[in-house]
């Protein structure tokens, strides 16, 4: 694992850094190693390793790692620690139903309460997400495409709704990400963005749910591929 030379002064540096910030920020970036597979699923979480990775202390690392306990993404273990979360098959399409049915219902609400202002930022967001991919900068686009979600998930009005997608799709999120790994299979995720940025505009709640499931059977489809191939 490549480190910079001295993590000793860095972690003296972070001690004028607020507890809150750095528990924040090792946890954003613990997430981001998940989801992208730079850790793996199943794999164990390295304190010490970590620690130096991210530049903290293992304080805020213990408490990021805490947090994506809470998210779903990571799994405590008695006497193991922790360890990635790692989905079985039927834990996946349990999941994918699930969201669906979550995803259907705040694209139907978004389509009826959406507002102008926020239409024009997941447009924005859409044409950021479409430049990304372009370039085939998968970690870009997912960014953007998560975003994208919560903002529909947001347009909704409905924090029930809300609250419960994240929870839901936060165990998903390594996964979603690696079903765009099949180039044609990702082409067709962009194509459905362009689908769903149409029926907003238009305000086509019934046409959006329909298209909220979809798309995300599709993305179960590939999953569930990718783990039949053990790639996932």
């Amino acid at each position: 694992m490549q480190t910079r030379e001295n993590p000793a002064s860095d972690l003296d540096d972070a001690i004028t850094i607020p507890r809150q910030v750095l528990h924040e920020a090792a946890a954003g970036r613990l997430r981001r190693l998940i989801v992208e597979g730079v850790i793996a699923p199943g794999a164990k979480l390295n304190e010490r390793e970590l620690s130096e990775r991210l530049q903290v202390s293992r304080t805020p690392l213990r408490e990021a790692i805490r947090t994506l306990a809470a998210e779903g993404l990571v799994e405590l273990l008695p006497n193991r620690g922790a360890v990635a979360v790692q989905l079985s098959a039927q834990d996946v399409a349990h999941t994918f139903e699930v969201i669906a049915g979550l995803e259907a219902q705040s694209g139907e609400l978004a389509a009826q309460r959406i507002t102008d202002a926020e239409l024009a930022e997941v447009r924005a967001l859409h044409y950021e997400m479409l430049a990304a991919f372009t370039r085939r900068d998968l970690s870009g686009y997912y960014r953007l495409n998560a975003q994208i979600h919560d903002a529909i998930n947001a347009a909704a009005r409905n924090p029930v709704l809300q609250q419960t997608y994240r929870t839901v799709n936060a165990r998903l999120q390594a996964l979603r990400f690696r079903s765009n790994f099949d180039d044609r299979k990702w082409q067709r995720a962009v194509k459905e963005h362009e689908a769903m940025i149409d029926m907003l505009a238009t305000r086509d709640a019934a046409g959006l749910r329909a298209l909220m499931v979809q798309h995300l059977n599709h993305k179960r489809d590939a999953v569930l591929e990718l783990l039949q191939q053990g790639v996932a």
